[in-house]
């Protein structure tokens, strides 16, 4: 499918300039449109018993965000939008909703103190608006994604999902890497995904993209640390995973690795469920 709108989720953090210059990077890449959507926590402001929306704090924030958005988006098919809720009941749901009528929705990786999006915002988005979410590292430089993207393979619906969803993303010229996970002594689970990952890779050759392969048996270090290490070693600037699936790892309660993810992600990374 073809890349033609993205949702960005903008909030008055400092890093969302950051994430705003990667997206737009994208956008003008695809050809897409590109809506900024201002969302974050904030309380009504009160008047004895009577209570008054938008406060002044977050009328303030919508307008640097609204200001940053504008300028860094000049000369791309954009539109901002004020979500215009602020408590975590009705935030996170009324953005679910909106964020199903787009290609892509990026966000930002919750930072540990960040009491500006409510702490399941990431996780929802991911599993319940139909659609892929890109989150991008709160610490580090990205001023672009796809062109050294690695993808995670585990023989799931969700990782052949994320495979789709990824390939608009992939910049020209890209040196794409699969890797699969195996554990120590799984001979016949190492033959099986061995075949698993030429067919993988075979799905990408169909798409112009000639992919490398790689399995990983895992020693000491853990699932998502090895995948994490093994993306750190490619330079990758996208990490490409099916999320909160979980099937093929028994020995892991489901969504623990996507969860994982979410807190130590070191590079751009497309959720797809």
């Amino acid at each position: 499918m073809a890349l033609r709108s993205i949702l960005i989720h903008l909030t008055a953090s400092p890093r969302c300039e950051a994430r705003l210059k990667l997206t737009v990077d994208l956008a003008r890449r695809a050809g897409a449109r590109l809506t900024g959507l201002f969302s974050q926590i904030a309380e009504p402001h009160r008047v004895g018993v009577a209570s008054e929306w938008p406060p002044k704090a977050y009328k303030e924030a919508g307008e640097i965000a609204r200001a940053t958005f504008l300028n860094a988006t000049e000369g791309v098919d954009a539109h901002y939008q004020d979500l215009n809720r602020g408590a975590e009941e009705d935030l996170t749901p009324q953005f679910v909703d909106y964020a199903r009528h787009f290609d892509l929705v990026v966000l930002g990786q919750r930072m540990p103190d960040n009491s500006l999006i409510p702490p399941d915002l990431l996780e929802q988005i991911i599993v319940q608006s139909g659609r892929p979410a890109l989150i991008v590292p709160y610490a580090g430089g990205f001023d672009s994604v796809g062109a050294r993207p690695v993808f995670a393979w585990s023989d799931s619906r969700c990782s052949a999902r994320a495979f789709s969803d990824a390939v608009p993303l992939v910049a020209p010229g890209a040196e794409p890497l699969i890797v699969s996970l195996s554990k120590a002594g799984d001979e016949q689970g190492l033959a099986y995904r061995k075949q698993s990952l030429a067919l993988a890779a075979a799905h990408l050759d169909a798409h112009g993209l000639k992919a490398r392969t790689e399995q990983i048996t895992l020693g000491e270090i853990g699932l998502m640390d090895a995948l994490l290490n093994r993306s750190a070693d490619h330079g990758a600037d996208l990490l490409v995973v099916g999320a909160f699936g979980g099937f093929r790892y028994p020995l892991f309660a489901r969504g623990s690795g996507s969860r994982y993810l979410l807190k130590h992600m070191t590079a751009p990374t497309l959720f797809s469920h």
